[in-house]
């Protein structure tokens, strides 16, 4: 923890008054590192103007385990916590209830019981605040009023095992079948070794992208001793990669950035392996570049639908569709549960089955049956959220068709062609004619002019965000779209260029997926002017139809300028953000998504309903087509 105020709702705080078992949640406190004091006064004062770090208000009777009271204090993802006898603040949250005590503070003086940490949580709730409800499970945090109640939770916080509660809640529930067999079986007790050494979950996250680039430099080498390496590092990374994780679970220490890098750099081990595979099959004569790069291109467009199906439809309940209520008694019968999540190749499925292929077979032989696997569970998941995007199947959730322009990644071509072209679906049949006229190897001529007419029907297809409940889709269209342009195009013009190729689009796809992190992790899109200095989608189709009807010297040298200038840009003005901007929020690969509380049914009882952020764990086997984003770590 980064430090804050305890302050105890009583003057003097149990351990100044002789309260022994009081002393107890003081210490815990202290451990913590809080500075304790007591008093409403107390609170007014570290409240005002709004708390930098966390101000803990604490009931004087608490009985609480310290874990619990390390959750509320130490998550720094929520402006407003509360679990009973406990109210963390800090923000504005500080500051509302600073002006909430004033009134407190009157009623106190004219015969009113002082507040109590859950009667302020109440009054945050009432003023608008979301005051989020830190779940305990097992864990003790109680009020006890009597003698006898506090006996009962006394009891209990000695026979609950507290550490043991600590290390299974780092593991992520209702992961994937390899990652819960294989990998957390006992990493979480690497996690647990990590975090008695001070070791941060950042730390432990550029191990794991280390220890991945030594397997690719491994499997460049095109032995198979190279190769097994490859194999053992892939599976070390991946055991590393949820370690992190589970470091950050066990000590509750969470950070923007830390998730950022999570997520980024799972995206460039991987890829950096496909790329150490296709270099180890160059040295034995076998060039593999071309599978390769469409390995790559189909798990970021895997990874695209996934994130635009999210930020188009909210979580639906068992009762919802019927593609729920069927995936709630298929959760029934214990063996579809882990078919299901196994269908969709999560990440710990999908680096298996590379290190087992890339340690048994051949390259090309890995490609082939990661791309047939791919491609089952892409067409899976595909069926499942079409199904669910059908009329009266899911409702659109709000500012969807903002953030689906944003993930378009349009360029200033595309936005001002959009706005005098009228939408229509004919227009995606017109963007997809580019990759098809490549992949039929065109002249010159041809292909620069269905470039042109991608460029024009891109804008106008961008305009079907917002209509239409099959609007996540374009997204997607346009990745496939642009990926598959630039396979075809160097592919049929100079296919010693794939390497070319291959960077290309992993400069585009990092671009990519810093809008989603950035939309995910609460932030805006980013500026208009990256995506324009990027040239678009749509731009980058273009230079590169006219980099291939130059001839293919200009094709080879055009494409890995453009790789080079892409990633460069795309990096530098990330990196910076991230930096600069960073904040404490959620887990970007879907740990938690936090969304603002739903609107309660029509005639429920609302009197004692305290607004919260409901947090919405993925992870498990989601519904049919239900948004999993493919990863479960």
């Amino acid at each position: 923890m980064s430090g804050g105020s305890a302050v105890f709702l009583s003057s003097p705080h149990p351990a100044e008054a002789g309260d022994r078992a009081g002393a107890d949640v003081v210490a815990d406190l202290t451990a913590l590192g809080l500075t304790i004091s007591g008093g409403v006064a107390d609170v007014a004062r570290v409240t005002a103007g709004g708390a930098d770090k966390r101000v803990a208000l604490v009931d004087a009777r608490v009985v609480a385990h310290r874990h619990a009271l390390r959750r509320i204090l130490a998550d720094d993802r929520y402006e407003a916590a509360h679990i009973p006898g406990v109210l963390s603040v800090r923000g504005a949250a500080a500051r509302t209830l600073h002006d909430l005590l004033a009134a407190r503070v009157a009623a106190t003086a004219t015969g009113a019981p002082a507040p109590t940490p859950d009667d302020l949580a109440g009054d945050l709730a009432a003023a608008g605040v979301q005051v989020h409800r830190i779940p305990l499970g097992d864990l003790v945090a109680a009020v006890p009023a009597t003698a006898a109640e506090r006996a009962e939770a006394e009891a209990a916080l000695r026979t609950v095992d507290e550490e043991g509660i600590r290390l299974n809640s780092a593991v992520k529930a209702r992961d994937g079948f390899f990652t819960t067999f294989f990998v957390s079986s006992w990493s979480r007790y690497v996690a647990r070794w990590c975090a008695r050494r001070c070791l941060t979950p950042n730390q432990v996250t550029v191990a794991s992208l280390c220890v991945a680039l030594a397997g690719a430099a491994a499997a460049a080498s095109g032995t198979r001793a190279g190769y097994i390496g490859a194999a053992v590092a892939l599976y070390l990374s991946f055991v590393l990669d949820c370690v992190d994780g589970q470091v950050a679970r066990y000590t509750v220490n969470y950070s923007q950035i830390g998730a950022w890098l999570d997520a980024t750099f799972d995206r460039v081990k991987e890829y950096a392996v496909y790329a150490g595979l296709a270099l180890g099959a160059a040295r034995s004569g076998d060039d593999v570049w071309l599978l390769a790069t469409i390995a790559m291109a189909v798990q970021i467009v895997r990874h695209q639908l996934d994130f635009a199906f999210h930020e188009c439809h909210e979580e639906q309940g068992g009762g919802g569709s019927g593609s729920a209520r069927l995936s709630n008694r298929l959760d029934s019968v214990g063996w579809t549960v882990w078919a299901r999540r196994m269908i969709i190749l999560p990440i710990g499925e999908r680096w298996a089955l590379i290190a087992v292929l890339a340690a048994t077979t051949t390259p090309r032989t890995t490609f082939i049956v990661l791309l047939a696997a791919g491609g089952f569970a892409g067409c899976y998941s595909l069926a499942g959220r079409v199904l669910r995007s059908l009329p009266h199947r899911g409702r659109a959730r709000e500012g969807a068709a903002a953030r689906l322009r944003s993930l378009c990644d349009g360029g200033v071509l595309a936005d001002l062609i959009g706005r005098h072209y009228p939408r229509g679906a004919v227009w995606v049949l017109a963007v997809l004619a580019l990759p098809i006229a490549a992949g039929v190897d065109a002249a010159p001529g041809v292909l620069v002019g269905c470039a042109v007419a991608y460029v024009l029907a891109a804008g106008a297809a961008a305009r079907l965000t917002d209509a239409g409940p099959l609007m996540w889709l374009v997204p997607p269209l346009f990745r496939a779209a642009e990926y598959a342009t630039v396979i075809a195009v160097v592919a049929r013009t100079d296919a010693d260029a794939l390497p070319a190729a291959f960077g290309l689009v992993a400069a585009a796809a990092y671009h990519h997926y810093d809008i989603v992190y950035r939309l995910r992790g609460g932030h805006a899109a980013p500026p208009r002017w990256l995506t324009w200095a990027l040239g678009g989608h749509e731009g980058r189709v273009l230079v590169l139809a006219v980099l291939a009807a130059a001839g293919s010297d200009a094709l080879a040298v055009g494409t890995a300028v453009l790789a080079a200038a892409v990633a460069v840009v795309a990096l530098a003005e990330s990196t910076a953000f991230w930096a600069r901007g960073a904040r404490v929020g959620d887990d970007l690969e879907s740990d938690t998504v936090v969304h603002p509380p739903a609107a309660p049914p029509a005639g429920a009882d609302t009197s004692a309903r305290m607004p919260v952020a409901s947090v919405t764990a993925h992870g498990g086997p989601p519904p049919v087509g239900a948004p999993s984003n493919g990863e479960q770590r």
